[in-house]
């Protein structure tokens, strides 16, 4: 197989690990890829919007799949441009995209499908989502109905903060059209699980759970990130949880799609919240998260290539995946000024000592090469990954690695996976 992943960050840089060690695997690029990825796989020098650009490599390089990391190459349609040249995509369609790309529409699937989720309501009038919010009360959930890279999302704990969100949002233009229609929903109380699905059009089969920490202070205080680290398996999600959580979210949702004639093909994201009366649905995402990717890889006993192939080609009914029995973990180091303007072209020295740590492994995500040196590029760097007989273990072997990295412009959250541990 000739594979070709799409994408930059610490999830891609898993996703080439994982797909390196296939024996199915003849020729593995990654557009356009970063200095670890470039450790697995020949790196080439196309963006990830780049459809056109894609798909002539993957046609001129006779590409058999292609596996698009992030979201916003799916959204805007490249599983559909490949499909027309006759080449396997592990991702869904535009029309399938729509459940990470609309929140309304995530919402409608819900609706249709019995999917129990939060109370919302959509607005495209700032002053009649500021209404609703003043009658409701906090906390309240506000969501840009659009893409917005992890930043479309307020957890507002005071009706004034909601309303600087809908301000941010609707009237502000960061965020673009992404923002200018909203979301607000109930504020669901519980622990938060991202469970991920493989799914090909009609069957789905669990791809492993883990905790994401998406604030950017110990004890998930501060502003919301894209994510400062995550731990697989979170104990929270009992075997009995994740089956009602398939049962009851993910194979109803691919259901819908499917009735709706836009079937889903690809990783199914499903982000929960644990409550009281069972688990319910925050939001879909259409590809694997970002860090969870990388502590799941790490997890992950069988071939990823086999089961991206058997997700394209239908075969899911009779596959099965198998799992270490160790737990993994990883912390994000991320450049300072992160979540806002990180510092950029500060060097980092020491990953090599620091992966000689017994069950480290280390994945790229903001990292360029400038005069030979390794250098910061981005917000969230590095994701310094660990297994280990138990999480506190694995933990244990994380932060030593992470101590050995020297980089005094980069931090990290000190706590990941403290709500297992406490």
């Amino acid at each position: 197989m000739r594979v070709l992943v799409v994408g930059s960050g610490g999830r891609e840089h898993a996703l080439c690990w994982a797909l390196s060690a296939s024996p199915l695997l003849t020729k593995l690029w990654c557009a356009p890829g970063n200095p670890g990825t470039g450790e697995v796989a020949e790196n080439v020098p196309i963006g990830a919007l780049d459809i056109a650009d894609l798909v002539r490599f993957a046609r001129e390089n006779a590409v058999d799949l292609v596996v698009p990391g992030g979201e916003p190459p799916l959204v805007a349609g490249i599983a559909d441009a490949l499909g027309h040249e006759g080449i396997a995509c592990c991702g869904p369609s535009a029309a399938a995209a729509r459940l990470e790309g609309s929140k309304t529409f995530t919402k409608e699937i819900c609706e249709a499908a019995g999917i129990p989720t939060a109370l919302w309501e959509r607005f495209d009038d700032p002053a009649a989502a500021r209404a609703f919010v003043r009658r409701r009360g906090a906390p309240i959930v506000v969501k840009a109905d659009g893409l917005a890279a992890g930043k479309g999302v307020v957890v507002a704990n005071s009706v004034a903060e909601a309303e600087a969100a809908i301000a941010d949002f609707m009237e502000s233009g960061r965020l673009g059209d992404a923002g200018r229609t909203v979301v607000i929903e109930e504020c669901l109380v519980g622990e938060e699980i991202s469970l991920f699905a493989l799914c090909d059009g009609t069957h789905a089969i669990p791809l492993g759970a883990a905790q994401d920490h998406k604030r950017m202070g110990e004890g998930d205080t501060g502003p919301n990130t894209g994510g400062m680290g995550a731990y697989s398996p979170p104990p929270a999600l009992t075997p009995a949880l994740e089956q009602q959580a398939m049962d009851r979210i993910l194979r109803p949702a691919l259901a819908e799609l499917a009735r709706q004639g836009t079937p889903f093909r690809g990783v199914l994201f499903a982000g929960l919240m644990l409550t009281a009366e069972g688990p319910k649905l925050i939001e879909f995402n259409v590809r694997f998260g970002d860090p969870e990717c990388q502590v799941l890889m790490l997890r992950l006993k069988s071939d990823l290539l086999a089961a991206l192939i058997a997700a394209c080609d239908g075969e899911l009914a009779a596959f099965d995946l198998r799992w270490h029995d160790e737990a993994a973990i990883g912390v994000v180091m991320a450049a300072r000024g992160y979540p806002g303007t990180p510092v950029r072209h500060t060097v980092i020295r020491g990953l090599e000592e620091a992966a000689s740590v017994p069950g480290v492994q280390i994945f790229h995500a903001g990292t360029e090469v400038l005069d030979g040196r390794l250098v910061s590029s981005g917000g969230r760097v590095l994701t310094v990954c660990a297994t280990g007989a138990d999480l506190r273990a694995a933990r244990t072997a994380a932060y030593a690695a992470v101590a050995r990295i020297d980089w005094p412009e980069g931090f990290c959250r000190r706590d990941i996976a403290w709500r297992a541990l406490a």
